[in-house]
């Protein structure tokens, strides 16, 4: 006899052999027992998982012959051994004789994809009304991929299925149970069928290999079951190809992950965990290595990032459900992820490195770097640019934080009282440093603040956030998930906060040895000119001369204008051996005004003014009262561009953006 593939070999030829579809199995044993048999079935799903096998369960039990409670059919179930059953069973058919090979006369499977028209449709019809042969008691027509079968040929059906025989049994298989006209769907029952879960193909692989004699591994198997993506035909089709390209020992088959894995054209799932670690990182030259490796080794772009789609998907999940890597998933996590413990756990430990919101946008990303590969001619540089743009979303402000900012009520003066003798800045409209004595080092008191407007999406992000980051000040340190953070970190929270997207700088002996070069051009060079400075200092630190100078290094640097005014608006205090600037700013808008490149400028500043050692530190605080800019103009009392000037939103907006209103049009009515 042919060799016969898994497949068809191990497909089930009773209710009890089919997997992962109790719900169906039990109303149909319950409707034969009760004989409670509808004219028509439409039985729709997922492909491989089972339809047409029970449609043919079904008939073979509608026209066994052996009587039910007898001991060749003790229940409703085929009894496998009647000429009808051994007609319409697959598996009977391969083992008898040519004469019974044959279909059953009473009961006609037709493939719909391709008898399909209306001349079809009308043959059918005709063969229905036929009463079926003294040795079967219902004439069945099984039709396969139902959806296919034309509007026409549907109309011509109508009649039949509306007034059928008594003896006519339709069964309609397909996996589009949408595209059958909705006149047909309310004359059926219709069943529909779950994809079968990973455990229950595990299993089913797990009794075949012992069948078969194989040698394989629950690695293997789990990666088998997961392949067929909730399909039985597909997990047993790829299991019979590895089986075929398995190496023989002592004649036996012996399957391995890594040669299953090859031969399917996956990479592993832990490539796709060390990129989110390197994305969590804000490593973007890590990112491009692993990706060069992986299609280097001949991986296709569109299958790594189809593969790469899944994964972040479970990785939601797990975030969502709460997966943690070393607890076991139950319930609604072992429900939504059909994938070993081993790949849970992976996704747990992915989960934990970012929130939902970022999560969610990395899916998002992906899921149009995938469609854009299947039209673009250059699929590497797409795949590349996908995902240097999941190390680039993290930099972004939410923009519920910055839509909070806008409406909120104007802060109140800090109620400072300057002595007689505060030291006035050198810097126009800068602050007033006001000396104090604190064990013996003279150091600059703080204005009050108060505390910035809290998100109303504070509340449902906190939610999110792990716990373990919750213990980090907002006053003193920017932790802002998914953005650049400045503010030095504390060592309980160290662990836990991002590391700087800015790589420390080295030891420079000299000015001019490592000039600083940032996107569009290098570092001016009134970098490398000492500026000179009122000579008072402060624990050895003249505070006023290095504000001055990276209020000068920051203007003279392109796209850097804005950092310096803020700069110039900050008031400088020594701490030990940190430098902090006490900004204006919220911590929301902090890292968008004072990036990377101020970043960077500012430290470069330190080492040039001889304070390399020290340690920066912006800290937030609450955007200053001064008023906001007006133009030479004085706009006339009751105009537009008065009442616009007077508007809490657009004052808010101006000591918030630093912004002037340039022009105001008048919409309103005039007679």
């Amino acid at each position: 006899m042919a060799y016969q593939v898994l497949a068809r070999k191990y497909r089930p030829q009773r209710f009890s052999d089919v997997v992962g579809q109790d719900h169906v199995t039990r109303t149909l044993l319950n409707a034969l027992s009760q004989g409670r048999i509808a004219h028509g079935y439409i039985f729709s799903g997922h492909r491989g998982i089972g339809k047409t096998t029970i449609a043919r369960i079904l008939a073979a039990a509608l026209n066994c012959t052996s009587i039910v409670g007898s001991s060749e059919r003790p229940t409703e179930e085929p009894c496998q051994q009647c000429v009808n059953c051994r007609e319409i069973s697959s598996a009977s058919r391969q083992e008898s004789s040519i004469f019974e090979e044959s279909h059953s006369f009473d009961v006609e499977e037709i493939d719909a994809a391709t008898n399909r028209g209306i001349d079809d449709a009308r043959l059918l019809t005709t063969k229905i009304q036929t009463r079926p042969t003294n040795k079967s008691k219902y004439k069945i027509i099984i039709l396969d991929e139902a959806h296919q079968i034309t509007d026409a040929a549907w109309n011509a059906l109508l009649k039949t299925l509306e007034e059928p025989p008594e003896w006519a049994v339709f069964m309609f298989a397909t996996t589009q149970p949408e595209d059958i006209p909705q006149t047909i769907r309310s004359r059926c029952q219709h069943f529909s069928f779950h994809a079968v879960k990973l455990d229950d193909i595990i299993a089913q692989l797990r009794m075949i290999s012992v069948k078969e004699d194989i040698a394989i591994d629950e690695a293997t198997l789990s990666l088998l079951a997961e392949a067929g993506d909730g399909s039985m035909r597909d997990a047993l089709s790829i299991m019979d190809q590895a089986i075929a390209s398995a190496p023989l020992i002592d004649g036996r088959p012996v399957l391995e992950v890594t040669q299953v894995r090859e031969l399917m054209g996956s990479v592993s799932n832990a490539i796709y965990e060390q990129i989110l670690e390197a994305i969590h990182s804000n490593n973007s030259a890590d990112v491009l290595a692993i990706v060069n490796r992986l299609l280097d080794a001949g991986n296709g772009a569109p299958q790594l990032a189809r593969q790469f789609v899944r994964y972040l998907r479970n990785t939601i999940v797990a975030k969502i459900t709460n997966l943690q890597a070393d607890i076991p998933a139950t319930g609604i996590s072992a429900d939504l992820l059909q994938i070993s413990p081993e790949e849970r756990a992976r996704a747990a430990r992915s989960a934990s490195l970012f929130t939902e919101e970022e999560l969610s946008r990395f899916l998002a990303i992906m899921l149009r770097t995938f469609d854009e590969l299947g039209y673009r001619q250059e699929q590497r540089f797409h795949l590349e640019l996908g995902l240097l743009k999941l190390v680039h979303v993290q930099r972004l402000v939410p923009i519920e934080d910055l839509l909070s900012q806008i409406g909120a009520p104007a802060p109140k003066k800090p109620n400072t009282t300057p002595t007689a003798a505060a030291l006035t800045s050198p810097i126009s409209g800068g602050p007033t440093f006001a000396p104090s004595t604190k064990g013996g080092v003279q150091s600059s008191a703080p204005a009050t603040t108060s505390a910035p407007r809290p998100s109303p999406f504070e509340s449902d992000r906190n939610r999110r956030i792990p716990t373990a980051s919750a213990s980090v000040t907002p006053a003193s340190v920017t932790t802002t998930e998914g953005s650049l953070a400045l503010a030095e970190t504390t060592p309980e929270t160290a662990p836990q906060a991002r590391p700087h997207l800015v790589p420390p700088a080295p030891p420079t002996p000299a000015i001019h040895a490592a000039p600083i070069h940032t996107d569009e051009l290098t570092t001016p060079d009134i970098l490398a000119d000492p500026i000179e400075a009122p000579v008072e200092s402060i624990a050895g630190y003249d505070l006023p001369a290095l504000q001055l100078a990276c209020v000068k290094a920051l203007a003279a640097t392109k796209g850097q204008q804005s950092a310096s005014e803020q700069i110039e608006e900050s008031e400088f205090k020594l701490n030990g051996d940190t430098l902090e600037i006490q900004t204006t700013m919220s911590a929301t808008m902090l890292p968008v005004m004072i990036n990377a490149d101020a970043d960077r400028i500012l430290k470069t500043v330190l080492r040039q003014q001889n304070a390399g050692t020290l340690k920066l530190k912006l800290i937030p605080g609450t955007p200053s009262a001064a008023p906001a800019k007006k133009s030479n103009k004085t706009p006339t009392a009751g105009s537009a561009a008065d009442l616009a000037a007077k508007h809490p939103i657009v004052q808010r907006a101006q000591q918030l953006f630093n912004a002037e209103i340039s022009k105001v049009i008048d919409l309103r009515n005039k007679d």
